[in-house]
């Protein structure tokens, strides 16, 4: 059972975890293939892949090419510094909670303890 202390470490570690992240975006890469016809063949040929980025922005999806491999990593690490984001803000809500339990319950506790039930005492 971790004490406040403990609990209030961890939720300042996770803020400089989150602070540390300098660059992120939302979405996901996929591949995309286009089938071509050659000249002369009756067969097509898949081209690609052409990676692209999907994200949505309000109601509407938004894609971008990704033409070049520097920005294809950019974009991963990105996309990997989202999910990171998010799993850091999963775990300072569960902290948190975890802290405000602790504490409203020590403050019950401390309260139960000053009163004195009514019959004793007198």
């Amino acid at each position: 059972m971790d004490s406040l202390q403990q609990l209030e470490a961890k939720r300042l570690a996770i803020l400089d975890s989150m602070k540390a992240i300098r660059s992120l975006r939302r979405g996901s890469i996929s591949k995309q293939f286009f089938p071509i016809l050659r000249n002369g063949e009756k067969q097509t040929v898949r081209r690609g892949p052409y990676y692209v980025l999907t994200r949505h922005r309000g109601r509407k999806s938004v894609s971008q090419r990704l033409t070049t491999a520097a920005t294809l990593h950019r974009a991963q690490s990105d996309i990997e510094a989202f999910k990171r984001f998010q799993a850091l803000c999963h775990e300072f809500e569960q902290l948190t909670e975890k802290l405000g339990e602790r504490e409203r319950g020590s403050a019950a506790e401390k309260k139960r303890l000053k009163s004195g039930s009514s019959k004793t005492g007198k």
